[in-house]
């Protein structure tokens, strides 16, 4: 995604990096320039607001419970093979835990 406009750091970067810096796990210096960013580009800023209140939600609803190791791998691995434009096998990530 971009919004077409040039910025001095570009929207796939800020994009692919988002939880990074929504967790903050990474530099102060890489935070500032996606602070930067979102005060420039609103489609980058809607997507890091709306990424932020999903957040929150699961926190709130989801926080107390223990995550199983296994279920946790399998679901970052689905997200890492969305997030690289990969196949996504067909098989639910609920039922390979069955």
């Amino acid at each position: 995604m971009s919004c077409g406009e040039p910025h001095e750091t570009d929207c796939s970067e800020v994009l692919d990096h988002l939880y990074e810096f929504l967790d903050h796990e990474m530099p102060d210096s890489d935070c500032t320039k996606f602070e930067v960013h979102f005060e420039e580009c609103s489609p980058c800023l809607e997507k890091y607001g709306l990424e932020q209140a999903v957040k929150k939600l699961v926190k709130r609803c989801c926080g107390q419970d223990d995550v199983p190791s296994d279920l946790r791998a399998k679901v970052m691995g689905r997200i890492d093979l969305i997030r690289s434009g990969q196949a996504v096998p067909d098989k639910d990530v609920a039922t390979a835990q069955d």
